[in-house]
């Protein structure tokens, strides 16, 4: 496979994905409004808080990754193309910057996952059932956030290691 073959790949995986974090984060964010205007019960209004936030950052996210992907291929197609340095200058520690991000953002989604669980736990046989729905949201977007992220995370590993080669 050859340079071009390989950035067009990665980016257009990347683009695929964050397609798949809009669509997940426009159903999350259809399902809150549901459940915070006509449904209306507790366990309901809990799960919708972190379906409507989590579901925010979904779509923010994946159309500012979607819509930027173009404009990545072209800008490292053309540093491969003209000048390998800038590979050096710009792409790598941009990916580097990346790969730290997905870091963090695992180490939160952990957090909220185990949040999710301890919330489910404690409020299991209580009748307070807010606090069961939002654990319940919370562990259902930290879970696909963080599935989404360790495949994105792979993905741009994969790509550093390329870039390093180029």
């Amino acid at each position: 496979m050859n340079n071009v073959n390989f950035i067009q790949i990665y980016f257009t995986e990347e683009r695929i994905e964050s397609l798949i974090f809009i669509i997940i984060g426009s159903i999350a964010f259809t399902l809150a409004l549901i459940f915070l205007s006509i449904i209306k019960y507790s366990f309901f209004k809990g799960l919708a808080y972190p379906l409507l936030f989590i579901g925010i950052i979904q779509i923010v996210v994946g159309f500012n990754v979607y819509n930027r992907s173009s404009t990545d291929i072209s800008r490292v197609e053309h540093m491969i193309n003209t000048n390998k340095n800038q590979l050096q200058v710009n792409e790598i520690p941009r990916i580097k910057a990346v790969l730290t991000n997905f870091m963090i953002f695992k180490w939160i989604e952990i957090i909220l996952i185990i949040t999710s669980i301890f919330l489910i736990t404690r409020f299991y046989k209580s009748p307070q059932t807010f606090w069961k729905g939002l654990g319940l949201g919370l562990l259902i977007q930290a879970g696909i956030m963080l599935c989404l992220d360790i495949i994105a995370e792979q993905r741009a590993e994969m790509y550093l290691q390329f870039l390093l080669k180029a």
